[in-house]
């Protein structure tokens, strides 16, 4: 590697590094990995996704779950047409409105999808959540699950 190609793979590394420290994070305090695994503990699933993004913008500060789970598409349950859970977010984050929705993703019912959002004040968040399949919890469930989660985090 020649002095001028370790130069500039340094110089990519480092303002790699300085744009991902000026990104949105939660606040000082609220350990991520706690929070992955108390979320995981109350409604962990292949099929989960929980966002925390900040208020008024929707920028995500947090992610339970791959960017694959999180990018699925399913019934918004009250409207026509599919969502992502990022929508709800979005969606939360202009209106600030909760939202705890349930409904089949299949025609003969076994599976089913289940939304919850609502706002985390206390630092200027807001949080959207989608779980689906056969034994997916209704979005006033998760919701107060992760009411719980978020208290007991800080937020």
């Amino acid at each position: 590697m020649s002095a001028r190609s370790a130069l500039t793979s340094t110089t990519l590394t480092l303002l790699a590094l300085t744009l991902a420290a000026c990104g949105p994070s939660l606040p000082k305090g609220v350990k991520a990995d706690k929070l992955d695994q108390w979320v995981s503990d109350q409604i962990g699933d292949p099929n989960t996704c929980v966002l925390i993004g900040r208020q008024g913008s929707g920028d995500v500060v947090w992610r339970y779950n791959t960017h694959t789970a999180c990018a699925r598409t399913f019934p918004a349950c009250d409207a026509p047409g599919a969502q992502s859970v990022n929508d709800l977010l979005k969606a939360t984050a202009k209106d600030g409105r909760a939202r705890t929705l349930s409904c089949n993703t299949t025609a003969d019912a076994s599976r089913g999808v289940g939304w919850a959002s609502g706002a985390l004040p206390r630092h200027g968040f807001v949080y959207a959540a989608v779980m689906e399949g056969q034994n997916a919890l209704p979005g006033r469930i998760m919701a107060e699950k992760l009411d719980g989660v978020f208290k007991d985090a800080g937020l």
